[in-house]
């Protein structure tokens, strides 16, 4: 079973006659495979204890089964169970608020009409002045289609739109960013680089997310010809970005060179071609591509145009096979597909002092203690194992360096140079097999990643 998670976590309201006690209940979760958080006693009801329990568990299945374990404990009784991340998301998770008061008629008056006509006659004269007096100059929008939402799939606007929530809710936790959702009734690229095309006078920036490949290549590269401000599909680059950081310190820890490995990414959708290509420019010695039929082979005609460049460009060796003979004496394996599709015989193959990052969400293509089995260093996508790997090490800083230094474009140079700073914000002293990328919550991931980024955009702005 999965760890339990506070992905799944319900606070159980819990009667408890005489017969019943506190540790009884706590033990009859534990025994269940669940995990207590905490246990609240509350007003007693007619003489009887009253506990909220909260617990995590592993799956929605699993949390059924908590309730009536604790049941059928006897002298309790289960009177209510909520659903905590279902009760977190009530009424959405963000919300806008003014950034100035408005107490009195002069206040109005500058705010709205007549005042606010001077402003916007300035800015019709001169449209730079966007970034300095509205909210332009500190907004993302969150585009997408719901073609491709986590690990959900195509489920459509309205299911993708909790998911767009808490990616703006995280926008301005790390950043200060104010970023918006806009979920899109269609899936046409056309139509979404037509919409995006529209709205973007009112943003500094646009972050595409949770869009199929190949579609997202073709609007990502469109969209960044057609306007002036930063595009980043956060599924390609934000991952290849902390790849790469983590893969920078990996290398560190066991004592190898970028120019000397060999890499099998398995899955060569968004994410695993970005990663592959960042990679690339850093001069990787080689990359194999593995997707379900096996090795990539460019002679494969159903390969779109993106898979077919690297096809072209990677697999030195022109290796042919299934993942078996892709990860045959590679040194690195990064896995961005889907759970359980390697075996612990797959990486007894792999070159001495391996490292294997399984990203798959929530369950990774191996599980992480099979893997250290083999490997040196092992890194996945979850927060409840060590070394995760993770975006929110990314975007925010990227988009808070790229605002703040008025950029136009995003460049592959600023990619280089945020996942340099995401690494470098590990220090030689902490740096280990456990520990290769920094928490999520380390502050001074986001400043730094802004400051490399914005240096790098002033000193060579796209054209």
């Amino acid at each position: 079973m999965p760890t339990p998670s506070a992905s799944y976590s319900i606070t159980m309201r819990v009667i408890l006659d005489g017969a019943a006690t506190i540790p009884s209940v706590a033990t009859a979760v534990a025994e269940a495979g669940g995990l207590v958080t905490a246990l609240d006693v509350v007003e007693p009801i007619d003489g009887r204890m009253v506990v909220d329990v909260t617990c995590n568990a592993s799956n929605e299945e699993h949390a059924a089964v908590l309730g009536d374990v604790v049941g059928a404990v006897p002298g309790a009784q289960v009177h209510a169970i909520s659903d905590r991340t279902f009760l977190l998301h009530l009424g959405g998770t963000i919300e806008v608020r003014p950034k100035i008061a408005l107490k009195t008629r002069d206040d109005l008056s500058m705010a709205y009409t007549p005042g606010v006509a001077r402003i916007s006659s300035a800015i019709a004269k001169d449209k730079s002045l966007a970034r300095k007096l509205t909210i332009k100059r500190n907004t993302v929008a969150v585009v997408t289609d719901g073609s491709a939402v986590l690990g959900l799939g195509n489920i459509g606007p309205e299911g993708a739109l909790p998911v767009m929530e808490g990616k703006a809710l995280l926008f301005k936790r790390f950043a200060d960013i104010d970023a918006w959702p806009v979920c899109l009734d269609t899936q046409d690229p056309d139509e979404i680089v037509r919409i995006v095309q529209c709205i973007a006078p009112s943003y500094g920036g646009i972050n595409l997310e949770d869009i199929a490949a190949p579609r997202c290549f073709e609007i990502e590269a469109r969209l960044r010809d057609l306007l002036d401000i930063p595009v980043f599909h956060d599924d390609q680059h934000g991952t290849a970005v902390v790849v790469y950081a983590a893969l920078r310190n990996a290398l560190r820890v066991v004592g190898k060179e970028m120019k000397d490995i060999r890499v099998v990414m398995l899955g060569v959708g968004a994410a695993g071609v970005a990663i592959s290509k960042l990679l690339m420019a850093e001069g990787v010695g080689d990359i194999i591509g593995v997707n379900r039929h096996g090795i990539l082979d460019e002679t494969d005609a159903r390969l779109d145009d993106e898979r077919r460049w690297l096809a072209a460009h990677t697999n030195h060796d022109r290796r042919r096979g299934d993942l078996t003979e892709a990860l045959r004496d590679a040194d690195v394996f990064v896995g961005v597909s889907g759970p359980n599709l390697v075996s612990e015989e797959q990486l007894t193959v792999m070159a001495p002092n391996s490292i294997v990052f399984a990203l798959a969400n929530p369950d990774p293509e191996i599980d992480p203690q099979i893997a250290r089995r083999h490997a040196a260093i092992v890194a996945t996508g979850r927060s409840d194992e060590p070394n995760q790997i993770n975006n929110v090490l990314a975007f925010p800083g990227i988009f808070r360096g790229l605002l703040d230094a008025g950029a136009t474009k995003i460049t592959e140079q600023v990619e280089i140079a945020a996942g340099r700073a995401i690494a470098d914000a590990v220090s030689s002293d902490d740096l280990s097999a456990n520990y290769i990328v920094p928490t999520v919550f380390n502050a001074a991931v986001v400043k730094a990643v802004a400051q490399a980024v914005g240096q790098v955009a002033r000193e060579h702005p796209a054209s």
